[in-house]
């Protein structure tokens, strides 16, 4: 594997620009750092079908050069890297470098220690072009040329090599080391959304000649594929309905949320789980929602009012303004787990348990609703075990507010025949925490979270406070 040149940390002008946490990462003792990444990349092309089964065989294609950057966000202390770097293909989808995995699940990274890298492996997020989702348009360049001006991207068929790469580089312990100089034993790569479309083609068709990776998180992609190389290069599509291979060496973890099985046609990509794979299908979970694009970017993972409902239509007013408030269930509390489960696999641990999927039906098919509108089957977590409201990954209108789902808070009545009291929603949530934690898709200290949660929602005390304290802002 070639290894790419590396400056940094970059010092200016301005700071590193990406979409991901609000906070100073200081606050939660990491460092945050920025390099610039100079190599030559290869292109692929495919040396035998490109089927459904994922067992792909590609080779080289045409080279060229690259510079593009990394974001860095590492504990600052030494003795907190518990070894581990997870590096996120970042997403391109509204316009912007975006890190949405990390969003996510930044509580659980940073209190069990990871780094975290964001890799700029898209032409869109460097030197701009049509996004598949037109929210915005801030490419690197013309954010601040002044920084990124140097930089220059060849085109999306070289971004697996570009990965490749940066993975490399993560790897190197000698001067600079991109991770504080601090010895790296791991490293896992994520995506979502896009980003998870395009690592499926990685995993299926680069990873056995690269070999960088220790594991994979796949979040969210659908029957989607990204092709495995473009304009200006040859075009070469893939299935987008293709399984990830079953012959490979690291473990894959795939999170799908509702919204992925119906909407994205991940149903039609659905695979049993394997020695080396395992699929998480997360009930009352969206594509995206509230949290990715409302609380979660200041989210310190301290505060148990994090797990009240947002009651929005509008998570980015004048940018995103949708019809119904927007999903505002669990997806970030079962990420955190996910990247918990995949490292302790990677590290020779027990591979996570294996999870029941949703429950389908009709063609095409439809999520199998209870009486209260949530989701029957799947990864369950007291949001949608122990509900105060129907979380769904379902929307009505444009196609960002699709993906956004919905979250329809429960009346009075039925608040109070599911709970006639403060003790019965207490203890049913305690015991539904408790066996979350126990299937492994629920960390102890988030279960912590939502149990503080459940004894100040005032769920159950109809007559000595009103029903609403149960959510949070609108």
């Amino acid at each position: 594997m070639p290894l790419p040149a590396v400056e940094g940390p970059i010092a200016g002008p301005g700071a590193p620009f990406v979409q991901t946490t609000a906070f100073d990462l200081s606050e939660v003792g990491y460092a945050e750092e920025e390099f610039f990444l100079t190599g030559t990349a290869r292109a692929y092309a495919n040396a035998g079908p490109l089927g459904l089964d994922g067992r792909w065989t590609v080779v080289p294609g045409a080279t060229a050069p690259y510079r593009t950057r990394i974001v860095v966000y590492r504990p600052a202390d030494r003795r907190r890297f518990n070894g581990t770097v997870v590096v996120e293909w970042l997403n391109v989808s509204a316009g912007i470098d975006a890190g949405p995995d990390w969003t996510l699940a930044h509580t659980a990274l940073v209190r069990a220690g990871f780094a975290w890298v964001g890799v700029s492996a898209q032409r869109l997020g460097v030197e701009g072009g049509q996004a598949l989702l037109p929210v915005v348009s801030l490419p690197l360049k013309t954010v601040n040329p002044a920084r990124y001006g140097s930089l220059s991207h060849p085109g999306d068929s070289f971004s697996y090599d570009i990965f490749s790469q940066t993975g490399a580089a993560v790897r190197r312990a000698s001067s600079p080391s991109v991770v504080g100089g601090f010895r790296v034993e791991r490293v896992l790569a994520s995506g979502d959304s896009q980003s998870a479309f395009r690592l499926v083609t990685y995993i299926d068709a680069v990873h056995s000649l690269a070999r960088v990776y220790d594991g994979y998180l796949v979040h969210s992609r659908g029957a989607i594929g990204a092709p495995l190389s473009e304009a200006p290069e040859a075009a070469i599509a893939v299935p987008g309905a293709a399984r990830i291979r079953d012959d490979l060496d690291v473990p894959v973890l795939t999170l799908e949320t509702e919204t992925d099985l119906t909407l994205l046609g991940y149903f039609a990509a659905r695979q049993p789980d394997a020695k080396r794979f395992r699929l998480w299908e997360v009930a009352g979970a969206a594509h995206a929602d509230a949290y990715s694009l409302v609380a979660g970017a200041r989210d310190l993972g301290t505060s148990p009012g994090i797990v009240a409902p947002i009651l929005t239509a509008s998570p980015v007013p004048g940018l995103i303004d949708c019809m119904r408030p927007v999903n505002s269930g669990p997806q970030h509390f079962v990420m955190s787990a996910a990247f918990a489960a995949l490292d302790r696999w990677v590290r020779g641990g027990r591979p996570p348990r294996r999870a029941a999927r949703l429950a389908l039906r009709g063609s095409p098919p439809a999520i199998v609703r209870d009486a209260h509108g949530n989701a029957r089957g799947g990864v369950r977590t007291p949001p949608v075990d122990v509900p105060i409201a129907a979380f769904t990954g379902e929307q009505d209108g444009s196609l960002i507010c699709r993906i956004l789902g919905t979250t329809t808070p429960f009346d009075a009545a039925t608040l109070h025949a599911l709970y006639p009291t403060h003790r019965a929603f207490v203890s049913a949530f305690r015991r539904a925490a408790a066996r979350a934690v126990r299937r492994g898709v629920l960390l102890p200290p988030d279960a912590k979270l939502l149990r503080a949660w459940a004894r100040t929602s005032g769920v159950g005390e109809r007559a000595r406070r009103p029903v609403r304290a149960a959510c949070g802002p609108t």
